[in-house]
């Protein structure tokens, strides 16, 4: 299994990378299957350097902010409109309840349109595993001020730990044990941001990951603009005992 990190940009796009968008892909039966985390504001062009985003064999939705999931309809526009290309099947589209009316009145104008002849929504369930190829993604429920999940996604035997958008929780434990990577949230910087159940920092990071027990890798995501990331590390590297990484858009990592 490995991912690519089509966009790390925090709450907005910002001037080196999209909003949020993780491509996860694996070989399975012959060929290369590849999931979406999250469809931020301008992912899908970036994307088409590793995948026409037409070709994703499924969309996973962590929760419903435009950070993680307004590109579905600049990927509604491209299955309908791409000259030559088309797909046999609807592209599913896995999302917290309500995905299908969010994401219609996003693309919709005058009223909200009704997507259903490109994608097949299906609602996350808390705890329920689902499978796409190769792929086992189970969401966990995380401390957000909307209805948002956690991605624990395995594959080949090694297991990738999203958080999406949260503030520290416990169910980052059952979320990140013995995870191969978690790629964290890290919105907050300590000491200025002291809001609870939205954002977590670095230093809360280090310790979501050290209390879930078995993680082998910390990388920080989800970092604003307005950020210095190596602030974001340093308060990370005062808890955690290995290195601390930094998402890097466009950069691809196996684990």
């Amino acid at each position: 299994m490995r991912f690519t990190v089509i966009g790390c940009s925090g709450s907005m796009p910002g001037p080196a990378s999209p909003a949020s968008c993780y491509l996860v892909q694996a070989e399975h039966e012959g060929r290369t299957w590849s999931i979406a985390l999250d469809l931020g504001n301008g992912s899908t062009g970036p994307m088409r350097s590793f995948l026409d985003p037409i070709d994703l064999d499924a969309v996973v939705l962590s929760h419903l902010h435009p950070d993680h999931c307004l590109d579905v309809c600049s990927l509604y526009v491209a299955i309908n409109y791409t000259p030559g290309r088309s797909r046999e099947s609807r592209m599913p589209v896995y999302a917290p309840p309500g995905a299908h009316e969010r994401l219609g009145r996003a693309y919709g104008v005058e009223q909200p349109e009704n997507l259903d002849g490109r994608y097949e929504f299906v609602d996350l369930v808390a705890r329920r595993p689902f499978t796409v190829g190769p792929f086992t993604i189970t969401p966990v429920p995380v401390f957000h001020p909307v209805e948002a999940y956690g991605l624990r996604v395995e594959a080949d035997g090694a297991v990738l730990a999203y958080t999406g958008d949260t503030d520290i929780c416990p169910e980052l434990s059952e979320l990140c044990a013995d995870a191969d990577l978690v790629l964290a949230d890290c919105a907050y910087v300590d000491g200025r941001d002291d809001s609870e159940g939205v954002h977590m920092s670095g230093s809360k990071c280090a310790r979501a990951a050290l209390d879930a027990g078995g993680v082998k890798r910390l990388m920080l995501t989800h970092i604003p603009a307005w950020n210095d990331p190596e602030v974001c590390r340093a308060q990370a590297a005062a808890i955690w005992p290995g290195d601390v990484e930094i998402a890097r858009p466009l950069a691809t990592y196996d684990l």
